[in-house]
């Protein structure tokens, strides 16, 4: 590897754009120095699985925005971010043997360009994002960079991967029931799953619907500067959280004060949690106490309903349901044999005995689900400590198609992210940090949620843990 493509590996984006801007590198010498990583590490990994280098080539040669990323490469995930001139297959085999490209960019990813990121390809993804692995057909499994055994999680699971390795210091990702936070807590990663409305899916995805996106990152400064460029609504937003009083990289030191923090560290509804994951949580609530702040058993009693599942799934397979009919609507015809995974056409099908009653029923118990969590917060609480994920990075296979039980990889699913994807159904915003590393070498995350709207409050916080376990020369040894 180059003395540049080593000596740039582990910077964050903050440090790569300083870079720029201080004429020590040139836009397109830091991008070949991450396609060389890419090109010498990536095979190991299959992380990134498009690529358009020679177009990156002539962005960062070119006259790019002057924005807070100016010149830093980075990687755009395989999944309903479209960019103009490029192909997106959502992971899925049918739309991966006809590579339709992208006519424009979604608004999120013209504002990444707008920030002055040289986007170089795309990351793995798992069919439609459905599972929280990265394993899809069309492309194969993307690995664990801390142990190649290991998957890294998903949906966001190349992206990680692809950050935790050093290819690339920060990676768009999204999220609609953990698949930014899960990665990030198998990767050793920041994963922040932003307010429901805080960034436009413009314009073709829906605010209500129950993904956001933003990114995976080595530091809270580059999550909170990304954040900063990218927030905001779109045209035709219906659902559109309010601005924040100041840039989100201002409260970063900021005093969060004395806050009332609740810890959850079993299953909200009785299901197993691994050791490990429970000592994390309780750790961090340990060091968050020597901190200041008063930590106390604590979490949302709706948490607890088991009920809540079968309502996100009603939620979920519909949302697959509709998915699937936009790809045959892009593909110009209906989906066939072979066309879809198992698991995500078993939702589909699910989904077309769920009439617009049964629709209107799932959407209203969600309403009040999300009144019903959310009010713990109005009851006076300031922050939520969970585990991110209910078990340390699984192996690869944990969640493989099954033709005979296809829905078995959800089921296995549900066990493995008990903490995440409520918050998804409550718009609420919630991190994913990287404070804990099991004896045979696996991250850990612990999950951090705020009340809606108040990210200010979650970087607050992380930023204290940042400097009190800092994490930034954690690096695995691929």
């Amino acid at each position: 590897m180059s003395s540049l493509a080593d000596s740039t590996r582990w910077l964050d984006a903050t440090d790569q754009a300083a870079l720029v801007r201080s004429g020590e590198v040139t836009p397109l010498e830091l991008l070949d120095a991450a396609i060389e990583r890419i090109e010498a590490i990536d095979p190991a990994l299959n992380a990134v699985i498009i690529r358009w280098f020679d177009e990156a080539r002539a962005t960062a040669a070119g006259e790019l925005p002057d924005g807070p990323f100016r010149g830093v490469p980075t990687l755009l995930k395989d999944l309903w971010a479209h960019y103009a001139g490029q192909p997106l297959t959502n992971g899925n085999q049918a739309l991966k043997d006809a590579m339709p490209v992208s006519e424009t960019d979604t608004t999120l990813v013209a504002r990444y360009r707008a920030a002055g990121f040289v986007i170089a390809g795309r990351t793995n993804s798992p069919e439609f994002g459905s599972l929280p692995c990265t394993e899809p057909t069309a492309w194969g499994a993307t690995r664990n960079p801390w142990n190649t055994g290991h998957s890294p999680g998903g949906s966001s699971g190349g992206a990680a991967a692809a950050v935790a390795s050093g290819m690339v210091p920060i990676a768009h990702a999204s999220d609609g029931g953990g698949s930014i936070r899960i990665p990030a807590s198998a990767c050793g990663l920041v994963g922040l799953k932003p307010t429901q409305g805080r960034i436009t899916l413009g314009p073709y995805r829906d605010e209500s619907n129950l993904g956001v996106e933003l990114c995976v990152s080595r530091s809270l400064r580059d999550t909170a500067a990304l954040l900063d460029a990218v927030r905001g609504p779109g045209v035709g937003d219906t659902v559109i959280a309010a601005a924040p009083s100041r840039p989100y990289v201002d409260e970063l030191g900021a005093d969060p004060g004395r806050l009332r923090i609740g810890l959850l560290d079993h299953h909200p509804f009785g299901g197993p949690v691994h050791p490990e994951c429970a000592l994390a949580a309780r750790n961090a609530a340990a060091l968050l106490e020597r901190l200041g702040h008063h930590v106390e058993p604590g979490f949302p009693d709706a948490m607890a309903n088991s009920e809540f599942g079968r309502r996100f799934g009603a939620l979920w397979s519909t949302n697959m349901g509709v998915g699937l009919a936009r790809i045959a609507a892009q593909l110009g015809r209906d989906l066939g044999p072979g066309d879809v995974e198992p698991v995500n056409q078993a939702q589909a099908d699910f989904a077309r005995g769920v009439n617009g009653v049964d629709y209107a029923m799932a959407l209203a118990a969600n309403v009040d689900f999300r009144r019903a969590v959310q009010q713990w917060w109005a009851d006076g609480w300031d922050l939520l400590l969970t585990p991110t994920l209910g078990e340390p990075p699984v192996e690869i296979g944990t969640f493989a198609n099954d033709p005979a039980n296809p829905m078995a990889p959800m089921v296995r699913a549900a066990q493995y992210v008990p903490f995440t994807p409520a918050f998804n159904a409550s718009g609420q915003p919630a991190i994913s940090l990287p404070l804990h590393v099991t004896p045979d070498g696996l991250p850990v995350g612990v999950q951090l949620v705020a009340a809606y709207g108040r990210e200010d409050v979650l970087f607050r916080v992380a930023a204290q843990l940042e400097v009190a376990q800092p994490w930034a020369d954690r690096h695995p040894k691929i």
